[in-house]
């Protein structure tokens, strides 16, 4: 099931360039993607929900005036979840029929400037999800040129096993930190290496800057000792923790700041130390591993 597209290792997530974030001007959005690109990351992680739909729009009309060839870049995008917001529903729920996801995937193209999206992931697993319907749309989907790639976010191995009998899934895009390591014992991890998906993290920084508990304490901790051994940063040490993983993940950074951009592009380069791994997640887990 190998992917053939050539994704960054450091996805740029646009959750946060819009309305949900930083209201990024039309100029502001292109001066980002350039910066993005000319630090090697060139894959960007999109949903149709960003902003109340609105930031693949923002996104769209800035690159189509960006002067970035399309070739150069790769799009990922989500259908399924339905929001209360920016929508007629009654009720925040999931949609995965087979003439949702097809037009949402038109609307999200027709949003990005593009022509097709490198990657369609379903965003969140519905427990009224029927793999014949979804394999109809994405066969359509891929037949049309308007899709490359299909995958999931958010789903276990017994989801994504579901899926597989009618339909090859291609990535699973998960929460995964430091301080969220579930994917690593729960299954997720052990599915993507065993069947070659496209392993993706998003919020890869985890709660270390968001909460003051005892176990960011003591992961700040390590680090501060850690960023003197490699001199680096932190952030740059928490997504090298997260890269030496075997499943290959690729980390979506949800950062607008250029110089976090920059550093966390650079954070491929480092190779961290197998006991140095075990220490930050001792520090993580508040105890040393069985």
């Amino acid at each position: 099931m190998q992917h053939t597209n050539n994704y960054s290792r450091i996805i740029a997530g646009a959750m946060t360039w819009g309305s949900w974030g930083k209201k990024l001007s039309k100029n502001q959005i292109i001066d980002l993607m350039g910066h993005c690109i000319s630090n090697g990351i060139t894959t960007f992680d999109h949903a149709d929900i960003y902003g109340d739909y609105t930031t693949e729009a923002d996104f769209g009309e800035a690159f189509g005036e960006s002067g970035v060839q399309r070739e150069n870049i790769q799009i990922i995008s989500k259908c399924g979840i339905q929001m209360t917001s920016g929508r007629k529903n009654r009720v925040k729920h999931y949609e995965y029929s087979k003439d949702y996801i097809t037009w949402s995937v038109e609307e999200s193209l027709k949003k990005l400037h593009t022509e097709y999206l490198d990657l369609l992931l379903l965003h969140r697993p519905s427990p009224l999800m029927q793999p014949d319907e979804i394999a109809e749309a994405i066969t359509q989907l891929k037949g049309d040129g308007k899709i490359k790639e299909f995958g999931v976010s958010n789903f276990t191995p017994s989801q994504i096993a579901m899926l597989e009998n009618t339909i090859p899934v291609s990535a699973n895009q998960v929460e995964f930190s430091l301080t969220h390591d579930t994917p690593m014992y729960n299954g997720t991890f052990d599915d993507c290496i065993s069947r070659k998906r496209m392993t993706m993290a998003w919020s890869p920084l985890g709660s270390v800057y968001r909460e003051d508990s005892e176990q960011t304490k003591r992961i700040k901790a390590k680090l501060t000792e850690l960023c003197e051994k490699y001199d680096v940063e932190e952030s740059q040490l928490l997504l090298a923790w997260i890269l030496k993983h075997p499943s290959r993940v690729h980390p979506v950074i949800g950062t607008t700041n250029k110089d976090r951009i920059e550093l966390s592009a650079k954070a491929i380069k480092i190779d961290l130390d197998l006991q140095d791994w075990f220490e930050l997640l001792e520090a993580s887990q508040g105890n040393s591993v069985p």
